[in-house]
């Protein structure tokens, strides 16, 4: 059966108001696209094949389509679906305007919190209402093998915090500039590749990515800031451009990318837009091959029961939705939430870490909870690389702090590394 992909907006009413010009079109296996008739009608300006591995995906341009059209469309025995491009963004953040340059493991609360750290003006935090870390790092620190994708506005990948833990393609990195050395059909992509640019450099032009991979992986050696993970290798893949928006194409071709790198988890503190087959497709392609796909629970202090926030919604196994808790073990303001919907809470509120330039600065949002939930992850990947996502779903939500602050936010509670690693139960 022919599917019309067309879902009602739900946080980007800016791409969903207005007719889109720009669609997702997914053709039926061994259909080959010089025979689709769509392809070339006059009202079409652009076709771009975006060699996936999970099918026939071409990004189509094209005016003048009502919703009785595309319906016809849909009815095309050579489409498998068609949809509107969406349009996903950063969640939201708050970010302290200072930036600090030789910054202390004290100040990240959400790895250790004393109640001093992660309080307000007018208020403390509580003590111990972290990831655990102190307690996880006594079991492991990470390992190499573990390789993590931050699919996001990119990350510095020569900042002093990083470098050590960054992904490196050797073949291109010891190949010939302006040639693709490895095969994959990316030109010299040494630390990831760049789908909002078309190119190898995944360099971060905004700085929320470098945020996030500082929560993963920023390297303990006594300056600046600590990752949850001291080892790990951190794939840098950029479908967000330095205005923080991004589409539907790059972002399954980001998605597709880290498979074929063979990540083990993949971070993703972004969203918006409607229901997406085409991203789905993608989620359960990264499935199939036992990747967790983790996901900011959203930033509009929704209930995501409710109404639906995706990609953090899509009911997939490996699918994580995590929600951001305050230095009091509070769901922050900002925080979405959902008791069937939102698998576990992380440290969202003020947290330190890397931003390009060597440099360290604080922010807020789901956004900083997805990477810390990641890391925390990795760590348990590390030790158990055998468990299958849904496994691994489950024993975090198992294993997470119950403190009555959470109760109808989420599934759970929130994340304790050392009790992960350890499959503590209450």
């Amino acid at each position: 059966m022919k599917k019309l992909v067309l879902g009602m907006a739900v946080l980007s009413a800016t791409s969903l108001l207005a007719t889109p010009t720009k669609y997702i079109v997914k053709l039926k296996d061994g259909v080959n696209p010089k025979s689709v008739s769509f392809f070339s009608q006059k009202s079409v300006s652009d076709v771009k094949d975006l060699n996936v591995s999970i099918g026939a995906f071409y990004s189509v341009k094209a005016e003048g389509l009502n919703q009785k059209s595309l319906q016809i469309l849909a009815n095309d025995p050579a489409i498998e679906y068609i949809e509107p491009s969406q349009t996903y963004t950063i969640s939201p953040v708050k970010v302290d305007k200072e930036t600090i340059q030789d910054t202390r493991f004290e100040d990240q609360w959400g790895l250790k919190n004393t109640g001093k750290n992660s309080g307000g003006w007018f208020s403390r935090g509580k003590a111990g209402e972290d990831v655990n870390a102190e307690g996880a790092w006594k079991i492991s620190k990470g390992r190499k093998e573990v390789k993590i994708a931050v699919i996001d506005t990119g990350v510095d990948y020569t900042h002093k915090d990083l470098r050590a833990n960054m992904w490196v393609n050797e073949l291109e990195k010891n190949g010939v500039e302006g040639v693709d050395d490895d095969g994959n059909g990316y030109v010299d992509d040494i630390h990831g590749y760049d789908f909002a640019n078309d190119d190898g450099d995944p360099q971060d032009g905004h700085g929320h990515g470098t945020h996030c991979a500082g929560n993963i992986g920023a390297v303990h050696d006594r300056n600046g800031v600590r990752g949850v993970m001291n080892k790990v290798k951190m794939v840098g893949i950029k479908f967000l451009s330095d205005s923080g928006r991004g589409e539907t194409e790059h972002a399954i071709k980001s998605i597709d990318y880290a498979v074929k790198v063979g990540v083990d988890i993949m971070s993703n503190s972004w969203g918006g837009g409607a229901f997406s087959q085409a991203l789905l497709d993608s989620i359960k392609a990264a499935e199939a091959k036992g990747i967790l796909f983790v996901a900011a629970a959203g930033n509009s202090r929704a209930n995501n029961d409710t109404r639906d926030t995706y990609p953090a919604n899509y009911k997939v196994d490996n699918v994580i939705s995590v929600g951001s808790h305050d230095g009091s073990g509070k769901r922050s303001s900002f925080s979405n939430f959902g008791e069937k919907t939102v698998h576990v809470f992380a440290p969202g509120s003020n947290i330190m870490s890397t931003v390009p330039g060597d440099r360290y600065q604080k922010m807020s949002g789901t956004s900083m909870a997805c990477p810390l939930a990641a890391g925390a992850l990795g760590l348990l990947v590390s030790e158990n690389p055998n468990l299958t996502p849904l496994e691994i779903r489950e024993r975090l939500e198992a294993t997470a702090v119950r403190n009555g602050e959470l109760d109808g936010m989420t599934t759970s509670g929130r994340v304790d590394a050392r009790r992960l690693l350890l499959n503590e139960r209450d």
